[in-house]
């Protein structure tokens, strides 16, 4: 924690790069990126085409499935730690019914662990996903949906061929603040996993915290940051010029 103003070059980001736990860490933001950006789009794009159809209590269902949004990440990693608990949660739950077989303790598995907060996360975020993507399927032209029907095309052909290609710029916005949160998932894996078993669950995010406040290492710390902003950067740079082009595009047709 004293500090040290020797210039040591690149000799944290070398020792950080070949450390166990950061390619354990970035290896899990793969599969945790991949499944949470996957299945909350994917959820809330069903969840918005089901709501576009003017169904009855349509007002309640979107409070429904925002709800989990208003809570923080450390209530949904608490709730669905008690859930998948197989002590107190689903496991303990279904044996009490008579199967006394069944299995389901992915929470303590290290080769299923990452794949519980995939689950949580999703089920906060998709909500989320559905009022973006709603609100773009809300904003197309009526008469988009009346030509399509008027040839014929089938509910499912006309989201997927037309409705949703024409608010791609709202799917690339979601699929990008999705990419965003998962990058800087904290919270979460603390309260559901801590990281364990083990590392099994341990993300960039903790890689920093561990360094910083536990090891009190703030040189490793500091670049497993540095690491983490780059990670960002990959994400807002491109979006940032994918924003730009679609706006000179926009002013060329104009």
């Amino acid at each position: 924690m004293l500090p040290d103003y020797t210039f040591v070059g690149f000799k944290h980001y070398a020792r950080l790069l070949g450390s166990r736990v950061f390619q354990v860490a970035y290896g899990n933001l793969v599969i945790y990126g991949v499944g949470f950006i996957v299945g909350a789009a994917a959820i809330g794009l069903l969840l918005a085409i089901l709501i576009d159809q003017k169904i009855r209590a349509e007002n309640a269902l979107r409070a429904i499935y925002l709800y989990p949004m208003a809570l923080s990440f450390v209530v949904t990693g608490t709730v669905w730690g008690w859930l998948l608990n197989p002590n107190i949660g689903i496991e303990n739950f279904v044996r009490g019914l008579g199967w006394d077989s069944f299995r389901f303790g992915w929470l303590v598995d290290p080769d299923f662990a990452i794949y519980t907060v995939v689950i949580a996360a999703i089920w906060q975020a998709s909500g989320f996903a559905m009022a973006l993507l709603l609100a773009g399927l809300r904003s197309l032209d009526g008469d988009i949906y009346k030509a399509a029907q008027i040839d014929g095309a089938s509910p499912a052909r006309m989201y997927l061929k037309i409705m949703v290609p024409a608010i791609w710029p709202i799917v690339v916005s979601v699929l990008v603040i999705l990419l965003q949160m998962a990058i800087k998932t904290y919270d979460l894996v603390r309260a559901l996993t801590a990281g364990g078993p083990g590392i099994a669950t341990t993300l960039p995010t903790n890689v920093v915290y561990d360094y910083m406040f536990q090891r009190a290492e703030m040189g490793a710390g500091s670049a497993a940051a540095v690491m983490l902003l780059l990670s960002l950067l990959l994400v807002i740079l491109p979006y940032a010029a994918f924003q730009r082009f679609q706006k000179r595009k926009q002013q060329h047709h104009d």
